[in-house]
């Protein structure tokens, strides 16, 4: 069983900064990749926010995020973190963990220059901020 827990979200000022945290444990034998999403309230589209690969740490990004935030997973490989830097009002949405999947039902997302299938996801932990 594959469990993403995601904890660190809160209210920032514009410019300010946060990290977020997802303990991951059961992933590792059907996932490659690990990964932030976002969606902001109101429903628009998840919104793949960085990805990393499990196998040797290659990084991908968003566009909007690049320069700004960090993701990182632990030599444990049990926490994936979310450095996020000099945040934006644009940045506020719900921030979701989420892990490949092989062979559970999921869909096709793009993270940057990465397509993956992503199956297993966390509760989500929100980030607001203001101006």
């Amino acid at each position: 069983q594959v469990d993403l827990v995601e904890s660190g979200g809160g209210s920032v000022q514009s410019g300010g900064s946060l990290r977020l945290s997802c303990a991951a444990s059961g992933y590792s034998a059907r996932s490659e990749y690990l990964a932030w999403f976002r969606q902001p309230l109101g429903g628009a589209e998840r919104e793949g926010v960085a990805a990393i690969y499990t196998g040797g740490g290659i990084t991908y990004y968003a566009d909007s995020v690049k320069g700004r935030f960090t993701i990182s997973l632990d030599n444990a490989k049990t926490t994936l973190y979310l450095q996020m830097n000099t945040l934006e009002p644009t940045d506020t949405a719900m921030y979701y963990c989420a892990a490949q999947t092989r062979t559970e039902e999921g869909a096709w997302y793009r993270v940057g220059d990465l397509l993956a299938f992503f199956g297993y996801w966390g509760q989500g932990t929100q980030v607001t901020v203001s101006s």
